[in-house]
């Protein structure tokens, strides 16, 4: 069953509007906010369990107490940067409840006493935009933003960032940089962000879900969020569906729902004509997991780590038995290749190699050596890197060919699809 905590006003005709959002009780978590101690918002959202939501799954309460107890002034970033295929639930929560975002943010910035905070937000994504920017202004024009905001002595300024179309800058350091003007390359950690991040501030970043579910734990209190989902994974979890299904779009479930009930009662099943074959559940980066596996998973942190998959930024991308996995991995191969930043020899030149080595499979052109080379290349390509690009790029080939192997030699022995007898992977050229 659909549990809407934060998406429940969504349909709402003028929720994206300060005066449809404030009819259905927004700002009522800044308000109380603004009436407890800082560290004490801190202690509510540990407590809470709530985990980031934008891939890494980390405590936000715990990632908040790791600034240095110092008068420097420090940052938030609310990462909005969201590149990754298969992943598209902060746009839309952008899209239709901006002030959401925009007060957990608030809430946030007070209790760990940041003067400023920025959205840095996706190139590409216009129409969010201009709703965010709309919003921002309303929220000054209401006093919720500025100077001594409702009277409590606490000023703070809240900013947009638009990016230029670089999936390298959804990682938090590299987005620092390309936030200071710089190249947007991630950078060695540590030192973390939260000691020296923003022109070398204390600073937080955290996803437009994780700062969106800060503004529902303040107005209900953690206890009432940890009734859902599990002792490790608590809440709910917002997902982005996509593939021959009945009904993709954005969903809203509590953690450890079982993916089964998911597929059949939020998604409407697959189309007909076509059967459920594998899931990616977490975006494209992460490691695939056949039909059968799926079918008796719980969509929770716990349970996919357990798979050898992980939850990630909750991109489900449902793939159907018509389609060719040779094909599936050379198109994501291409985007990984594409988007390498270029600062690490195994990603810059690994993922040039992956990209090659899946399109001549797909075309028929290669060796059965071939599978073990592309195995090969992506292994050393693990955990050699700054960032998490090289993993993410090597993850899907490692567990593509441990699970579709036959349809990668298939290719190679027979010169064409075994899905489709022809594919768009023999098409590439």
């Amino acid at each position: 069953m659909e549990n809407r905590l934060l998406l429940k006003h969504y349909n709402e005709p003028g929720y994206h509007t300060l005066d449809g959002y404030v009819k259905f009780g927004g700002y009522t978590a800044l308000k109380k906010a603004l009436k407890m101690k800082p560290e004490d918002i801190i202690t509510e959202v540990k407590n809470s369990g709530l985990r980031g939501r934008g891939g890494a799954g980390f405590s936000t309460g715990m990632k908040w107490s790791f600034l240095p107890n110092n008068n420097e002034p420090r940052y938030l970033l609310c990462n909005a940067d969201e590149g990754e295929p298969g992943t598209f639930k902060d746009r839309y929560m952008m899209e239709l409840a901006p002030h959401q975002v925009i007060e957990g943010m608030i809430c946030s910035a007070f209790a760990i006493k940041s003067k400023k905070s920025y959205i840095y937000i996706r190139g590409e994504y216009y129409k969010p935009y201009k709703i965010v920017e709309k919003a921002i202004q309303e929220a000054y024009k209401a006093g919720f933003l500025g100077k001594n905001i409702l009277g409590s002595g606490f000023d703070h300024d809240l900013d947009v960032y638009r990016g230029a179309g670089a999936y390298i800058v959804g990682e938090e350091t590299a987005l620092i940089s390309s936030l200071e003007g710089k190249k947007g390359q991630p950078k060695l950690k540590p030192p973390f962000p939260a000691v020296q991040g923003y022109l070398r501030k204390p600073t937080i970043v955290n996803n437009v879900e994780t700062l969106a579910a800060v503004t529902w734990i303040l107005n209900n209190g953690a206890a009432a969020y940890r009734k859902f989902g599990t002792e490790k994974s608590t809440g709910t979890k917002v997902y982005s569906v996509s593939g021959n299904i009945n009904k993709p779009g954005v969903y809203e479930v509590d953690l450890a729902y079982p993916f089964k009930d998911f597929l059949e009662n939020e998604c409407g099943g697959m189309k007909e004509g076509f059967k459920f074959k594998a899931l990616i559940p977490g975006g494209s980066s992460c490691p695939v997991l056949t039909a059968e596996e799926a079918l008796k998973s719980t969509l929770d942190y716990e349970n996919m780590a357990s798979l050898g998959t992980m939850l990630g930024s909750g991109g489900v991308i449902i793939i159907d038995d018509k389609q060719c996995m040779v094909d599936l991995l050379n198109v994501l191969m291409h985007f990984y290749h594409h988007e390498s930043c270029g600062q690490c020899t195994p990603c810059r030149e690994g993922t040039g190699w992956l990209e090659k080595l899946t399109s001549s499979i797909g075309k028929g052109k290669s060796q059965l050596d071939d599978v073990a080379t592309l195995d090969k290349v992506a292994r050393h390509m693990m955990g050699t890197t700054i960032c998490a690009l090289s993993d993410a790029a090597a993850l899907p080939v490692v567990s593509f060919l441990s699970k579709f192997k036959d349809e990668f030699e298939y290719h190679i022995r027979e010169k064409r699809c075994k899905v489709k007898g022809n594919c768009h992977a023999q098409a590439h050229h």
